[in-house]
C-alpha cells in the first residue's frame, strides 16, 4: 500500500484507489464524496485539464493527470470539449483547490462536487503511471466513503471489461442540431459517437455547414441532408460491437462520397474496410505525441486519446489501403486513406484542444476534398 502524510490523512478524509490486479494507492479525497468505477488510464499533458475532462472518448474511464498541478488555472463554461465531465473519476498528485486566472470563474473542487465527480488527491502519480505502463490498463475502483479495502476489491468484480464494451451510443447527441451558415455550399454529415466540440468548431471555420447525428442514424436519413461529406467522429469504447456504424460506413464508402474520420471514426473506417481493430497494452493520451506524415516526410506533434487501434498486418494484407502517418514512438498506425476512394482517417486528434495545432491541415484536405 503506497501511503500519503499520515498527518494529513488524519485531517482529512481518505481516499482509496484499487486497482483490479489487488495494488492498492491511499490518498486525500477531492471533488465529490463518493465511488466511482472504470478503466484506469493516464495523459501525459501538461495542461489542457478541462478540455481532457470533457472529452466524450474518456466515458467510462479513471484518468490519471501526469502534471504535477491540476487545477491551478481554475475552470470556466469556455474550456469545454462537451456538456459535461465525461470521466468516471480523477487522480492527482496535487488537486488545487486555489486557483489564479483572471478567466477561471470556478475552483476545480467546485466544478467536481457540481458535476458529481471523485478524484483522489496526493498520490504519487508517477509510481501509478509505471505501474500501468508496465502492467497495462486495467479496471479500478476510487472510494472516499468505503476504506475497507476488501469491500472494494468485491464491488470492483461488478465493473465490465473496456475490451468489447460499446459506449459510444451513450455519449451521442439524442436529438440532431446543425451548426453553421445553412447557406454554404459545404455540407457535412456528422455520425457522432462522442464528438469533441472543436472538431465542429474546425469545420464550421472552414465555411462548412454542419448536421450532427445521433450515433445510430442510418444511411437513408444522413443523406437526406444532401451532404458534400462525412465526417466519422471520435467516441469512447471498444469498435468493434459496432456492427450499426460498419454498415453505415460502408454505404458511404459504397456511394463514393467523401469520408474523414477521427480517433474512433478512424477505427470505423478500418473495420468497415475489413481490417482489423484490437485494444491497446495502456494507449496513448497526451498532447505531445510524434507523429510522421507518410506522403509529406514532414511529422507533427499530436493530441491523443484512444486505447485501440487499427492492426498492422490487417492493413498489410488489404492492398486497398495506404498508410498515410504513423506514430513514431511506437510505430503503430496513425492514418490511412482508401484508394479509389475520397475517404482517409487518422488516429489522433488534429483540433487538438489541448495541443498544438500542427495537424489541422487534415480540415483543410477534407475541405478541399469536398470541393
Amino acid at each position: 500500500m503506497h501511503n500519503f502524510k499520515e498527518m494529513e490523512l488524519q485531517q482529512k478524509n481518505i481516499a482509496t484507489l484499487v486497482l483490479s490486479d489487488g495494488t492498492v494507492f491511499q490518498g486525500l479525497a477531492f471533488g465529490k464524496i463518493g465511488t466511482a468505477t472504470g478503466e484506469i488510464c493516464f495523459n501525459t499533458g501538461m495542461t489542457g485539464y478541462q478540455e481532457v475532462f470533457t472529452d466524450p472518448s474518456y466515458y467510462g474511464q479513471v484518468l490519471i493527470m501526469n502534471n504535477v498541478h491540476i487545477g491551478n488555472y481554475g475552470t470556466n463554461a469556455v474550456d469545454v470539449e462537451s456538456n459535461s465531465i465525461k470521466v468516471k473519476a480523477i487522480i492527482g498528485r496535487n488537486l488545487e483547490e486555489k486557483f489564479s486566472r483572471f478567466l477561471g470563474d470556478k475552483s476545480l473542487q467546485q466544478y467536481l462536487e457540481e458535476q458529481q465527480i471523485v478524484a483522489i488527491n496526493g498520490l504519487d502519480t508517477r509510481a501509478l503511471v509505471e505501474h500501468v505502463r508496465v502492467y497495462g490498463a486495467m479496471n479500478c475502483i476510487i472510494s472516499s466513503e468505503v476504506n475497507d479495502v476488501e469491500q472494494l476489491k468485491s464491488m470492483l468484480l461488478e465493473v465490465p471489461s473496456m475490451d468489447g464494451l460499446e459506449l459510444a451510443s451513450t455519449v451521442s447527441t439524442k436529438e440532431s442540431y446543425t451548426i453553421g451558415d445553412e447557406n454554404s455550399k459545404i455540407r457535412i454529415a456528422v455520425l457522432d459517437f462522442g464528438v469533441k466540440q472543436n472538431i465542429l468548431n474546425c469545420l464550421v471555420q472552414r465555411g462548412a455547414f454542419v448536421k450532427v447525428f445521433n450515433a445510430k442514424t442510418n444511411f437513408e436519413t444522413l443523406k437526406a441532408f444532401n451532404p458534400s461529406g462525412y465526417f466519422i467522429s471520435n467516441g469512447p469504447g471498444d469498435p468493434a460491437p459496432m456492427d450499426y456504424a460498419i454498415k453505415t460506413v460502408q454505404q458511404i464508402l459504397e456511394a463514393d462520397m467523401p469520408i474523414f474520420g477521427i480517433c474512433l471514426g478512424h477505427q470505423l473506417l478500418a473495420l468497415a474496410n475489413g481490417i482489423k481493430t484490437f485494444k491497446m497494452h495502456h494507449g496513448h493520451r497526451g498532447l505531445n505525441h510524434p507523429v510522421k506524415n507518410m506522403v509529406t516526410g514532414l511529422s507533427e506533434i499530436t493530441t491523443q486519446n484512444h486505447g485501440f487501434g487499427i492492426d498492422a498486418n490487417s492493413v498489410k494484407l488489404n492492398s486497398a489501403i495506404e498508410i498515410t502517418h504513423i506514430n513514431l514512438n511506437d510505430d503503430s498506425i496513425e492514418g490511412i486513406r482508401i484508394k479509389g476512394k475520397k475517404a482517409f482517417s487518422v488516429q489522433y486528434h488534429p483540433e487538438a484542444t489541448p495541443g498544438p495545432h500542427d495537424s489541422r491541415y487534415l480540415f483543410d484536405d477534407f475541405m478541399a476534398m469536398m470541393g
